[in-house]
């Protein structure tokens, strides 16, 4: 069964979310959602993904929450970025009524995420927490809020880097493929050079009729094989 992924880029629009240190919250969390999406779809089949906005749209958290429900959403993503002068990293689950599922999925995201900032230099963990958000009490599926380091707070050193909010948006979406268990993508081999260095060519076929060369050419690039036309 093909698994649905909402993605929730927090803030937007009109609301720019958490300040500090020349960065907006809306603007670090459509990021991270974008690398989060972009590697899921380079590296896992078996889902589809869509994220609340796609742009800085504004939407209030019934609108957010109301796309995820209509769409009958697997698992739900509310990314995040803390202020009020801490430092680290933390995630949230509802403080009501929840399923096991949920908290799994909350220890599989919160570990990935954690560790790919650990390798980054980050080293506050903040914990794995509860609480009464709107997007995780009015959503129906499993969902997990992540707040990703402080704004207004020496971590913004860490997210006015460009590849650290790459590394932290992937991170998502491995947590999100694991707890899912998304059959990952197959990628052709690449061509393997002799131990010496270099790379031996094999002709496959000489035609007159350069359509069937053509038909043949398209066929070896679908299973992976490096081919060109030559006349002679």
């Amino acid at each position: 069964m093909v698994k649905k992924v909402k993605w929730d880029p927090g803030h937007g629009g009109a609301d720019p979310g958490a300040v500090g240190n020349t960065l907006l919250e809306k603007v670090l969390t459509h990021k991270i959602v974008g690398y989060a999406m972009d590697y899921m779809e380079a590296n896992f089949t078996g889902f589809t993904q869509s994220t609340t906005r796609s742009g800085d749209q504004t939407l209030s958290l019934t609108q957010r929450t109301d796309q995820a429900n209509k769409e009958g959403a697997d698992v739900f993503v509310s990314v995040h970025i803390n202020a009020g002068g801490g430092k680290g990293f933390e995630s949230f689950i509802y403080n009501g009524s929840i399923s096991s599922a949920t908290q799994a999925f909350q220890n599989t995201l919160h570990a990935e995420v954690m560790a790919a900032m650990r390798k980054d230099g980050v080293t506050t963990d903040r914990g794995k927490k509860r609480a009464n958000f709107a997007v995780l009490r009015q959503t129906k599926m499993v969902a997990c809020l992540t707040e990703n380091l402080f704004i207004d707070t020496s971590d913004a050193n860490f997210l006015k880097k460009e590849a650290f909010l790459k590394a932290v948006g992937e991170a998502h979406a491995r947590g999100v493929a694991k707890f899912l268990g998304l059959p990952a993508k197959s990628k052709p081999a690449s061509p393997k050079p002799a131990v010496n260095g270099k790379l031996y060519k094999v002709q496959v076929g000489a035609f007159s009729d350069k359509s069937n060369a053509d038909k043949l050419a398209a066929e070896l690039k679908k299973k992976g094989y490096s081919t060109y036309i030559v006349q002679e």
